[in-house]
């Protein structure tokens, strides 16, 4: 295959046929002997395995990696041409190949003067329209049909088109904002419902947030929240000036009933999960002003010529891909915990689970081989300290194995209201440390039910402080992160086919469950995906017990 996505003109090996591969495949061979706390003894090593970057320390030093291991991860990566590849990435080349498209979302914070072409024809003034439209709502120059402010936000979509923006806008939103804003993905009618609960018609702001706008879940809540506002306010005006989209369709948007000048454009070379950046991030422009959101942009800015103008071996993202490599590919570990120690970041799990498991669970290269190795393990998590009662009873003492990335931030942001609680950080940050250490030690008991084998290999994130700007390097970090990973493994980290599987199936079970005539008593299994029995059954059940005429 040729090099698209790097520029080398030269075909691309499998993975495990690279030379570095195999120097690594014997080094792991060892691995399962070496213990962490002889290799934390070693001060050389854990300054080689520690960098910082836009307002973050990145600890790497808590991880099964000797200076040789790094040093063969290293060759790796320059054995995959790690910076022809970076470059393609930034400059717009079509990195993304089973869809023959450019991925750049690194041009959404660039200045206009770094920006490719086809970016900076579009981003600038998409950008100072976003920022226009967000200070005349949270000044009340905007208003709704009636004339009154705005004073709810109710922002639809799903997967990339919502993670994001409700990460970003509920760890970031100020008391003194002065809009509640509510996010609507699900497409269970409780999830629309809670969000238009004590919501005032006249006061209230819809964002429907659809690249292609055929989503279903997000057309499905759209349409509810559109009838919700026409019932009420019998005015079809409301809906023209009450509705924003934003979607790479404008004109499907229009014929939906909205205004153009309330339509934000999307580009087919951004995507969903890489979007927030663009005018996906409308709630946190809203809920943070223009300089909150700006501030955001330049951190993922900050991290971006990080990734491009830092050496390998002090180059964050790259030196936390390759480490991930080892631990999935050479030390067999396929769980990766999410730990932030900030209940502000308790939906970065969540956002990160999607980023990653959606960008690299894949099992084919760019040439449509299979790519002969694992690729992304199990993303999950949930903040500390509370999972720490729950789920670290199975990390310090089950029997899986496992790597985890602790996230914890600095004291500016988290001054109390009430100078009683002013331990209540210091309380978190010594947890989110003596759990990292447990891990990493163990607890050598004489009592087997007692005694923990730790041995845990983990990451530490340190945050300055979070704010927007650190905020908006860290998830640049992870962006870069998984890219890295992806042009390791020889993958398409931007294209998403396997979503769409189940979809044509439940438009077929839609109808099946409705009231369509009753299901014949057979159903044939079929090589394609069909009505198998099993799916068969469970649609007469729920067609019985829902009074659809089901079977008896």
């Amino acid at each position: 295959m040729t090099d698209s996505a790097g520029g080398t003109g030269e075909p691309r090996r499998a993975a495990a046929d690279l030379a570095a591969w195999g120097r690594l495949a014997g080094l792991a061979g060892r691995a399962p002997s070496a213990n962490l706390a002889s290799l934390l003894r070693d001060s050389a090593r854990c300054r080689a395995l520690r960098c910082a970057a836009g307002g973050t320390l990145f600890d790497f030093s808590r991880q099964h990696v000797d200076l040789e291991v790094l040093g063969a991860l290293l060759e790796l990566a320059e054995e995959r041409r790690w910076k022809a590849r970076r470059e393609a990435l930034f400059a717009g080349e079509a990195v993304n190949t089973s869809e023959g498209a450019a991925a750049l979302h690194t041009a959404l914070r660039a200045p206009a003067a770094d920006q490719p072409e086809a970016a900076a024809q579009v981003v600038p003034a998409t950008r100072q329209r976003l920022m226009a439209f967000a200070e005349s709502v949270r000044d009340g120059r905007r208003t709704g049909h009636s004339g009154r402010a705005f004073q709810r936000v109710v922002h639809i979509g799903i997967g990339g088109s919502q993670l994001g923006p409700e990460l970003v806008t509920e760890a970031l939103l100020s008391a003194d904002c002065p809009l509640t804003i509510r996010f609507v993905a699900n497409i269970d009618g409780h999830a629309i419902a809670d969000a238009l609960a004590d919501a005032d018609p006249e006061t209230t702001l819809f964002i429907v947030v659809s690249k292609s706008f055929t989503t279903l879940e997000t057309l499905a809540n759209a349409a509810t929240a559109r009838n919700w506002l026409l019932e009420r306010t019998n005015q079809r005006e409301a809906v023209a000036t009450q509705f924003v989209a934003v979607t790479a369709r404008t004109e499907t948007a229009a014929a939906w009933g909205l205004r153009p000048e309330n339509i934000f454009p999307l580009w087919h070379w951004v995507g969903g999960r890489f979007s927030l950046w663009s005018a996906v991030g409308a709630p946190v422009a809203l809920g943070l002003g223009e300089a909150g959101f700006a501030a955001l942009l330049d951190g993922a800015l900050a991290m971006d010529r990080h990734f491009r103008e830092a050496p390998a071996e002090a180059n964050a993202p790259l030196l936390a891909a390759l480490i991930d490599i080892w631990n999935i590919n050479f030390l067999g570990i396929a769980n990766h915990a999410v730990l932030p120690y900030d209940h502000r970041l308790r939906r970065l799990p969540v956002y990160l689970q999607q980023l990653k498991t959606e960008s690299n669970g894949k099992s084919t290269r760019h040439d449509g081989s299979g790519t002969g190795v694992h690729t992304v393990p199990i993303i999950w998590g949930g903040e500390g300290t509370t999972g720490q009662h729950a789920f670290h009873q199975m990390l310090h003492q089950g029997t899986r194995a496992f790597t985890a990335d602790f996230i914890l931030t600095g004291a500016d942001g988290h001054q109390p209201p009430r100078p009683e609680l002013a331990d209540h950080h210091r309380w978190l940050l010594a947890n989110g440390l003596g759990q990292s250490q447990a891990m990493a030690l163990g607890w050598q008991h004489e009592d087997p039910h007692r005694a923990a084998p730790g041995n845990h290999g983990t990451n530490t994130f340190v945050l300055d402080r979070l704010d927007a700007r650190s905020l908006g390097a860290l998830l640049a970090f992870y962006e870069h992160r998984v890219f890295c990973q992806g042009l390791i493994w020889d993958i398409n980290s931007f294209d998403q086919w396997g979503v769409e599987f189940g979809k044509g199936l439940a438009k077929i079970l839609f109808d099946q469950l409705g009231d369509a005539p009753e299901l014949a008593d057979t159903a044939p299994v079929h090589a394609t995906p069909g009505p198998d029995a099993a799916t068969h059954a469970l649609v007469s059940h729920l067609r019985e017990i829902n009074g659809k005429g089901g079977r008896q």
